[in-house]
């Protein structure tokens, strides 16, 4: 016999979370599939964890029956039992954004854009009916192979008709920190506004792979979104038009009254780009490059996102054997990183070193701001392949990937440097020994003779002297 969710047969489990977890049923009464989110009450659970979750599943059910639209996901029974409690609802073959959002993932942008115009849609809908979601991220938002939208997880929901500051659906500090509005995480009074600069932070993180705002702290992410502006997308992906920065620096503006007005505002703004770009200029990330990028010691600390981004602002090159790649005293403007081949780097016609694979060349003037001009002529030995990246991209990059830019270059000139001194400790004049510091030894006593000594003392006058 089948296991059953009360009267709903059990298929198979299609998802799982920190507290719950959602199957594909049957209904045995009409045969439809549906999912079914179950959360299981044990006798060791905690009274106010259970107490919150049933909560949260109350405010699904009852506020997330009353949305009838296309793009939400459709609430047909809610049940709160001693031992669990569940929710049947639309089942979608589909999956959630959170698989799209890694950089060599990302869905092509008419694609995107398309998506989060349905969003909007759906949120202007559920705004009319005095409902803010409060937890838009793109595992909440669900996507089949037609691109149709479904937003999920109504359970941290509230209802802004209710005037009542004691309002029991409202629970504090609910929501996933990095999608949260400026007001939400001050806690101020919400209403839709924050869910749309929520789906402002899916657009951004569908479209470059990154969110707006990083940090290796929560004190810093939250610092950084109320006080930080989002780095502009154009800059981060070349292939998206400069009007998705308008857009997007609205939808994340941190003035409530600067912010799109509803999502029928934003979704105008973004059905006007959609039809901008062509479908058929399409084309896959080329993940061959990226891979190798990936083996290069250079690049061992930085982060997929941002060697997604190196190969975005920077260019690929095939150079012939023989030929000048920099000269001397010239004024600099890019550096570059050896993919494949070697170079011969020399200083007044004489020659200091040949580099090769992973190698950086051209970095010295990239860092001496003061004198930025080159310090030595570099020369291919043989057919070269070659990364370079222009001193002017590079500071219109992310924080991040400067960072990790300038910590490589200087790991590369202090390592070199330490070679340069070996070279010239063999080739230089004995150094000067100096006498040896003397330092005076104080000898102590044996315990024993220490303690006679004390003794000798007390007994001769009374008290130690």
């Amino acid at each position: 016999m089948s296991e059953s969710i009360g009267k709903y047969r059990i298929i198979r489990e299609i998802g799982k979370g920190a507290t719950s977890t959602v199957y594909l049923v049957e209904n045995p009464e009409n045969g439809l599939q549906l999912a079914v989110k179950r959360v299981r009450f044990g006798e060791d659970d905690e009274g106010r964890w259970a107490r919150r979750i049933r909560k949260l599943f109350q405010t699904e059910g009852v506020l997330a029956k009353r949305l009838m639209h296309p793009h939400i996901i459709q609430v047909y029974e809610t049940v709160l039992e001693d031992d669990q409690a569940f929710i049947a609802m639309e089942y979608i073959d589909g999956k959630p954004l959170d698989q799209f959002v890694a950089v060599d993932r990302l869905l092509p942008i008419h694609r995107v854009i398309g998506i989060v115009f349905k969003c909007c849609l759906a949120l202007d809908y559920a705004f009319h009916q005095g409902v803010v979601h409060r937890d838009i991220k793109p595992a909440n938002i669900l996507i089949d192979a037609g691109d149709n939208v479904k937003i999920a997880d109504f359970g941290l929901a509230i209802d802004v008709n209710k005037k009542s500051e004691s309002d029991s659906t409202l629970i504090v500090g609910v929501g996933s920190p990095a999608y949260m509005s400026p007001e939400q995480i001050k806690g101020y009074p919400l209403n839709h506004k924050t869910d749309l600069y929520s789906l402002g932070v899916v657009l951004y993180q569908l479209l470059t792979g990154r969110l707006p705002f990083r940090a290796v702290n929560s004190a810093q992410l939250i610092y950084k979104i109320i006080n930080a502006d989002a780095p502009p997308v154009s800059k981060l992906n070349p292939n998206i038009p400069q009007v998705m920065d308008r857009i997007l620096k609205k939808a994340l503006e941190k003035d409530l009254y600067s912010r799109y007005r509803n999502g029928a505002e934003m979704a105008q703004d973004l059905s006007a780009v959609r039809y901008q770009i062509v479908d058929d200029n399409y084309v896959p990330v080329d993940q061959s490059r990226f891979k190798v990028l990936r083996e290069l010691s250079f690049f061992r600390d930085f982060e997929d996102v941002e060697l997604w981004e190196v190969l975005r602002i920077s260019t690929w090159r095939q150079i012939a054997g023989n030929v000048q790649l920099m000269r001397e005293n010239d004024e600099e403007n890019s550096f570059g990183v050896i993919i494949d081949g070697e170079v011969e780097v020399s200083h007044a016609a004489a020659k200091i070193a040949t580099l090769g694979t992973g190698e950086v060349v051209g970095e010295m003037a990239y860092l001496n701001s003061q004198n930025p001009r080159r310090s030595a002529t570099v020369t291919t030995l043989s057919p070269l392949t070659y990364l370079e990246v222009s001193n002017a991209a590079l500071a219109l990059s992310s924080e991040e990937c400067l960072e990790h830019f300038q910590k490589a270059l200087v790991s590369a000139v202090v390592r070199r440097l330490a070679l340069a001194n070996e070279t010239l400790a063999r080739h230089g004049e004995p150094a000067r020994q100096p006498a040896p510091v003397q330092k005076e030894m104080l000898e102590l006593a044996p315990l024993d003779e220490a303690k006679n000594e004390m003794s000798a003392g007390e007994d001769q006058h009374g008290h130690p002297d």
